[in-house]
């Protein structure tokens, strides 16, 4: 999973840069040439919703989402992996209601033929066509991901797969960090 969210996590980041030099361009533009590059703000509107199912994606696979796990720790192993393989089935069910919400958008979107209300007046099916996919790449791993975590629920594996879906331990987290600081 790591291999297919990289990728794409480096594409948002550097579209996320992109932006930042038009939006820099604009802002100088404005206040030094009264000039206008024209929709930098609708651009960066698609960036974000593209970015949010991508940032949704980075976060689940890094294991990066947010979770209290005060008392997580402190539960014996077969209570924790119930926790976290329910955590994992929440997680999935979250990204395909996201998808269905996002496909309700779509057919809306198409039925009306609805455009931007800006100056470049962009069919609207065009970004969240691609919004939509963002949401698919999450709903798609969370589900996998799912699976799995029932696979090795039934299986008695509880090890296992608190090591690949729960909580990151702060050792963990220290020697990614650790190895982080090498790569640089």
């Amino acid at each position: 999973m790591k291999r297919l969210v990289e990728p794409l996590a480096n594409i948002f980041g550097y579209t996320l840069l992109l932006l930042c030099v038009l939006v820099i361009a604009e802002t100088v533009g404005r206040k030094l040439f009264n000039f206008s590059l024209q929709g930098v703000d609708e651009l960066g509107g698609y960036i974000l919703a593209l970015g949010s199912g991508i940032a949704f994606t980075v976060a689940y696979v890094d294991r990066a989402h947010i979770r209290i796990d005060l008392v997580h720790a402190l539960l014996p192993l077969a209570s924790r992996a119930l926790l976290t393989w329910v955590s994992t089935l929440l997680m999935a069910l979250f990204a395909i209601t996201l998808l269905y919400v996002g496909w309700l958008v779509i057919v809306e979107t198409r039925e009306f033929g609805s455009t931007a209300p800006t100056p470049w007046a962009t069919p609207l099916i065009w970004p969240q066509s691609v919004w939509l996919l963002s949401l698919a790449v999450f709903a798609g791993i969370t589900v996998l991901a799912a699976i799995r975590a029932t696979i090795l629920c039934l299986g008695g594996r509880y090890g296992v797969l608190e090591q690949e879906f729960g909580p990151k331990v702060a050792e963990e987290e220290l020697r990614e960090e650790l190895e982080n600081l090498r790569s640089r």
